[in-house]
């Protein structure tokens, strides 16, 4: 097997169900780490990731937020889901927002467009926002 960029990446053309998935494990793993460097090394060189409908914005960038905003942030690959010539991966997160201490829990999915390197070229994610702000207002829980 091909591997790219420390071995996270898959080669394409070996990109099955059973890769996939792999590399679904392996990309919610990478969001525990703490270390956005391993979320980015997922996605293709030029590659985008908008959230909720927002602008395209560098993976790195968008890691580096939520790992700074839920420093305890755990990530749980939920499923796969084919969606012609994308996947969408579904996601919960669960974590203490750094802001108030709200322990937060939410669920997602991010519909990915996966490269000729075996990369994401793109991400589309997609939570409910007004959930998920409502739970980083909310007082905290004693």
């Amino acid at each position: 097997m091909t591997r790219l960029r420390e071995g996270y990446g898959v080669a394409s053309e070996l990109m099955n169900s059973e890769n996939l998935t792999e590399f679904a494990k392996r990309y919610a793993k990478a969001w525990c780490s703490q270390n956005p460097e391993s979320v980015a090394a997922f996605f293709a060189e030029n590659a985008s990731l908008t959230v909720n409908g927002g602008p395209p914005t560098p993976p790195l960038e968008v890691a580096r937020g939520f790992m700074r905003d839920f420093p305890d942030m755990t990530v749980t690959f939920d499923k796969l889901d084919p969606r012609g010539d994308r996947t969408a991966f579904h996601w919960t997160l669960t974590g203490t927002y750094a802001g108030t201490g709200n322990h937060v829990r939410f669920s997602g999915y991010e519909l990915w467009k996966i490269g000729n390197d075996g990369l994401i070229a793109e991400s589309h994610g997609h939570f409910d926002s007004a959930d998920y702000e409502r739970q980083l207002k909310r007082a905290p829980e004693l």
